[in-house]
This record gives C-alpha cells, structure tokens and sequence, in this order.
C-alpha cells in the first residue's frame, strides 16, 4: 500500500501536494499571462491580477484549511505519546498548535485581501502566516527530539531541526528586506530596490518550500492514526 494512503498519513500528503500546486500553477499563469518578470517575483504577486487571483486564493484557502487540519491532528499525536510516556510538558504542544493555527489563519487573509489592493492587511497576514508557521517548526522539531528515540527516529529530528534552522535564518532577512523596499509593484526595472526585492523573494520562496518539506516529515508519523467519528442522538425525536 502506498505510504500516504496508510491511517491519517493522507492529509499531510495532501497539504503538501496541494500547496506545492498552488505555488506553482499561480506562477506559471502569472508569468505566461505577462503580468509578473518570470525570474524570483514574490509569491503574493503571483496571485495578485485575475486570471491567477482566483487561483491563488482558492488554492491558498484550502492550503491553510489543510495545514490547520494537519497541525491539529499532529497535536492529538503528541499529546497521545506524552500520555502513554512523557517527555514534555503539554502546554509547550498547545502552544506549538495555537501559534501554528494564527500562521493558517494569517493564509487566509494572504490569499483573501490582494496585494496592491489592500497591502497593509496583506501583508500583516503574510507576517502572520511566516513567522507563527517558523516559530512552529521550531517548536515542533524541539518536540521531535525530546519524544526520541521513542516516537521518532534520530534523523527525522535532525531533519526537522534543519528545515527549521533554514527558515529562521531565512525570514529574518525576508522581512528586513521587504521593509526597505520603498514601493509594491508586480515589474521590477533594475533600480535601488531591485537588489532588497531579490534578497526578500529568495528568502520567501526558501521559507514557503521549507514548511511544505517540513510537514512532508509528517507523513510517516500520521500512517499509524486512524479518525473515528462518532455519532450520539439525546433526547427523543
């Protein structure tokens, strides 16, 4: 059987695969439609000008749907494996989950509120969406290692610390960078800005793969999780 067909290992799977779509299909159809410079445009301007907005926002929609769904389930794993044998207090697992859920929510008004129609609620949720999605990387690789040898194998830990260590060393200029550019726009002329424009999309582009390879790791961890939904009728009809 195939690995992402095994218990919950689906919606990782899903998330990951769905995501990666999303960010390259808005790309393809920006770049063939003319409206942004095929070489490193930020990832909101690929979803910035119809025909390539409704895609970017449906997709990225479902995107952070699937990743709060993921990181919720991912949370039950933990806490169920501290349960049968502890290794961390669970209040470092809620919050792992609660600043991984603002990150999704910060997707969603990424993929709702364009660019440059309304930049300043854009970019505050891509804020959001980078740094509580970095932060929960983070968290969740320091959870990785304190539930090993356990519950996970040692290179899936240092795996998981690595993504982590590249998309902090990532955003940090990603942002400094964004915050020098003087103006937003989808053309970039070779002026002042240019070289803080390439600097940041570089860093986006590195920190957005980062997440999709890091919840990629999750896949296995999900295979031996099943979901069982149960139904209960009170009162008489």
């Amino acid at each position: 059987m195939l690995c992402f067909l095994r218990g919950m290992a689906f919606v990782p799977f899903l998330l990951v695969t769905w995501s990666s779509a999303a960010f390259i299909i808005s790309y393809v159809v920006a770049v063939l439609s003319g409206h942004v410079n095929p070489f490193l445009p930020y990832i909101s301007d690929t979803g910035t000008t119809p025909p390539e907005s409704g895609i970017f926002g449906f997709m990225i929609n479902f995107s952070a749907f699937l990743g709060a769904a993921t990181m919720y389930t991912r949370y039950k794993i933990v806490e169920k494996q501290n349960q049968t044998c502890y290794f961390s207090t669970p209040v470092f697992n809620l919050v792992s989950l609660v600043l991984g859920l603002v990150g999704c929510f910060g997707m969603g008004i990424v993929a709702n509120f364009q660019e440059l129609a309304v930049p300043v609620v854009h970019d505050g949720g891509a804020l959001l969406a980078f740094v509580c999605g970095v932060v929960y990387t983070l968290l969740q690789s320091i959870i990785s290692y304190k539930s090993c040898p356990q519950w996970n194998s040692l290179s899936t830990c240092h795996i998981r610390m690595a993504i982590s260590a590249v998309s902090c060393a990532a955003v940090v200029p990603m942002i400094v960078c964004a915050s020098l550019i003087s103006i937003t726009k989808l053309e970039w002329p070779r002026e002042k800005d240019y070289v803080y424009h390439v600097v940041s999309a570089i860093c986006e582009w590195t920190v957005a793969f980062g997440f999709i390879f890091y919840f990629l790791t999750f896949i296995q961890d999900f295979q031996s999780v099943t979901l069982r939904i149960s139904t209960e009728i009170n009162g008489d009809l």
